[in-house]
C-alpha cells in the first residue's frame, strides 16, 4: 500500500481528491460530535493530526461511540461508501443513475464482506453504515421502491453528499454534468436538501478539477447550480469565510453563519424536533462549512482539513468534503497522514483512484462519441444553419 506517482494531471486530481477525502475522514472521526471547546479541552489544544479515540482504551464500551474504534487513523463510513461508489463505476464503466445504486451498490453493501477499520473485523459493510444508509437496503432491496424515489422518507442529512466525490471526478471540469448525475444517483438515498447537497458537492469537486481552479471558482460554480436554502447557506457561510485566513478565528463565525439553515440545532447529540426534515429553506451543515474552510484556507489541504476537524459536530464528513475539494484543487495531502491512515485502516487508498481514472477516461470517450452522434443527427435534419 504505497502511493502511486500520478502519470497525468487527471490522475493527480483524482488521487488527491479520493486520498484527501479518506484522510480527512480519518482525522475527523475521533472528535466527531463534539464542540470546538470540548475538543480543545480533551486534547489540550487543537487537533493537528491523527489522534486516538475520545475515550482512550474504553472505546469498545464507552457511549455514545461504542463499539466503533474511531481514531488512530481509522476511516469511517464516509470512506467505505465512497470506495463502494467507485466500485460501482468500475462495474458500469459509464455515468450512473439511481438504478445503478439499486443494481450494484446495495448488493455490494449487503453481500461482500470487507475489512471495517472501526470494527476491526471483516464484515458486510451494511453492518457498519449509519441508519440513513441502511435505508438504501430497506427501500431498494426489501421494499422494491422505484430507485428514483427511494430517498423520500429518509432522514435528510449528509449521508448521500459524503460519498459523491467520485461523481465530480468522473465529470471533471463539468460541474453542471456532475450536479445532474449526482442528483439522479442521490434520489435513491436522500430527498430535499440532502439530495441537493449531494449534487452541489459533486459539482464542487468537478469545478475543483478545472485548470486554474481556486476556492473562489469552486464556490462560484456551486452558487451557479445550488437551489433554495443550500444556495443561501453556501453564499452566507462563504461570505463570512472570506474575512478570515486562519481556521481558529473562523470556527465560531462559520457556525453562526450556518446556524439559521441547520436543522440539528446547537447540541449536536440532542437534535431539535425539526432536525433532518425536508425543507425548501434549510441546508445540511456539512457542505457550506466545508466550502467555508476551503475559502479560509485558500485551498491549502492541511489548513482546510484541520479547520474542518476542529470545527467538531459532524466533522468527519466536513473534513471528507473539504479534503476532496482541496485534493482535487491539487493541494498535496501530507504523505505521513496518508501512509498512516492507509496502514491503520488496512486499505489501499490509491487503488480506487487508479481505477476511477481509467473509468473517467472511458466515460469521457463515450461522451465524445455520443456528442458526435448527436451532432451528426442534428445536422442531418437541418438543425445547423450556415450563417449569412
Amino acid at each position: 500500500m504505497t502511493p502511486k506517482e500520478p502519470d497525468s494531471s487527471l490522475e493527480d486530481r483524482i488521487t488527491g481528491a479520493l486520498v484527501g477525502a479518506a484522510v480527512g475522514d480519518a482525522l475527523g472521526g475521533p472528535v466527531e460530535g463534539y464542540s470546538p471547546d470540548q475538543i480543545l479541552e480533551r486534547h489540550g489544544g487543537r487537533v493537528h493530526g491523527i489522534v486516538g479515540p475520545w475515550n482512550g482504551d474504553a472505546w469498545r464500551t464507552a457511549r455514545p461511540i461504542a463499539p466503533y474504534h474511531k481514531g488512530d487513523g481509522h476511516v469511517t463510513d464516509d470512506t467505505l461508501m465512497t470506495h463502494a461508489l467507485v466500485r460501482v463505476y468500475a462495474t458500469v464503466r459509464d455515468h450512473l443513475d439511481a438504478y445503478a445504486i439499486a443494481d450494484h451498490l446495495v448488493p455490494d453493501l449487503m453481500t461482500n464482506p470487507r475489512w471495517i477499520p472501526e470494527l476491526e473485523a471483516e464484515v458486510i459493510p451494511l453492518q457498519r453504515v449509519f441508519l440513513a444508509e441502511k435505508w438504501l437496503a430497506t427501500r431498494l432491496h426489501y421494499g422494491h421502491v422505484d430507485p428514483r424515489e427511494a430517498g423520500v422518507g429518509n432522514i435528510v442529512n449528509c449521508g448521500a453528499a459524503m460519498y459523491m466525490a467520485p461523481v465530480g471526478l468522473v465529470n471533471a471540469g463539468n460541474p453542471a454534468g456532475a450536479y445532474a448525475e449526482a442528483l439522479d444517483i442521490a434520489g435513491a438515498h436522500q430527498s430535499s436538501y440532502g439530495r441537493e447537497a449531494a449534487g452541489v458537492l459533486a459539482a464542487a469537486v468537478a469545478a475543483a478539477c478545472a485548470p486554474d481552479a481556486s476556492p473562489d471558482s469552486v464556490v462560484a460554480a456551486c452558487l451557479a447550480l445550488a437551489k433554495d436554502g443550500t444556495r443561501t447557506a453556501i453564499e452566507e457561510v462563504c461570505e463570512v469565510a472570506a474575512r478570515y485566513s486562519d481556521f481558529e478565528s473562523a470556527l465560531v463565525p462559520l457556525r453562526e453563519a450556518v446556524a439559521p439553515y441547520d436543522t440539528v440545532g446547537p447540541d449536536y447529540r440532542a437534535p431539535s424536533l425539526d432536525a433532518r426534515r425536508p425543507s425548501r429553506t434549510r441546508a445540511i451543515e456539512e457542505l457550506p462549512v466545508a466550502l467555508g474552510m476551503l475559502v479560509v484556507s485558500g485551498g491549502d489541504y492541511r489548513h482546510a482539513v484541520l479547520g474542518s476537524v476542529n470545527y467538531g459536530r459532524d466533522c468527519d464528513s466536513i473534513a471528507t468534503m473539504a479534503g476532496a475539494m482541496a485534493g482535487a484543487l491539487g493541494s498535496p495531502v501530507p504523505q505521513d497522514w496518508s501512509k498512516s491512515v492507509a496502514e491503520a485502516s488496512r486499505l489501499d487508498l490509491w487503488e480506487p483512484a487508479t481505477t476511477l481514472t481509467a473509468v473517467t477516461r472511458e466515460v469521457f470517450a463515450r461522451d465524445v462519441r455520443r456528442r458526435r452522434a448527436h451532432e451528426a443527427a442534428f445536422t442531418a435534419i437541418g438543425g445547423v444553419r450556415c450563417s449569412d
